[in-house]
């Protein structure tokens, strides 16, 4: 509960808009008790039987959070990852880096099948 604690300190202060932590399933109900006692909303996703990641913060990170929920976040597209990077507030360098590196990645499977075209686009100055 400690690192809940902290990030709950963090986000009060303003220094990130979304915060994501794991817990253990049998520290669901007071980790919601504690969220709501601090006025914050909140989203649970299963990992395991055993784990949920909580997210909470800022509503419109939550918006966009509820829209890949369901997947796991290993699973999570190049620009899903991305953005979760971003409202996390890890560092911005590091999260191109990992963009660029997941693209290459996931274009090559891409590549590995057949029936999947990829769209074109143009960048016009």
């Amino acid at each position: 509960m400690k690192v809940l604690a902290h990030l709950i300190y963090e986000y009060s202060k303003g220094l990130r808009s979304l915060a994501l932590h794991t817990i253990q399933s049998s520290e669901k109900e007071a980790t919601a008790e504690r969220l709501r006692s601090h006025g914050l909303n909140y989203i649970f996703q299963q990992v395991n039987p055993n784990k949920y990641n909580v997210f909470f913060g800022d509503d419109n990170c939550l918006e966009i959070v509820k829209t890949f929920v369901e997947k796991r976040i290993t699973d999570l597209s190049p620009e899903e990852d991305f953005i979760l990077g971003v409202m996390l507030g890890y560092d911005r360098k590091q999260q191109f880096e990992r963009y660029l590196d997941r693209v290459k990645k996931y274009n090559n499977k891409v590549h590995k099948l057949d029936y999947i075209q990829k769209p074109s686009f143009h960048l016009y100055n």
